[in-house]
């Protein structure tokens, strides 16, 4: 959908999704930022329940991530890495 991406969620106490949602694709994408804004709100679960989840965050992972970083390395498989949601943000700007 963009060549780069920076994505900022901000949330409020005691709400449960987040108060704003903004993209900025530094003029690389192909379809708007709003229309992303509305594909992130529409397919990932944003709810902070819902990231704990989908990050699976319960699991410990200090020891694998304290040395090197925890950004950019595949052999750890970390969730926050997975490119799970592809087809479904094509699926999405393809309907």
């Amino acid at each position: 959908m963009a060549k780069k991406v920076e994505i900022q969620v901000a949330y409020a106490i005691g709400v449960a999704k987040p108060v704003s949602v903004n993209v900025n694709t530094f003029g690389t994408g192909k379809v708007s930022d709003d229309e992303l804004v509305a594909a992130i709100r529409d397919l990932f679960e944003l709810r902070p329940a819902g990231i704990i989840e989908d990050l699976d965050l319960r699991k410990l992972r200090y020891e694998a991530t304290a040395a090197y970083g925890h950004f950019g390395r595949p052999e750890l498989d970390l969730p926050w890495e997975r490119l799970d949601k592809v087809d479904e943000l094509k699926a999405y700007f393809n309907k």
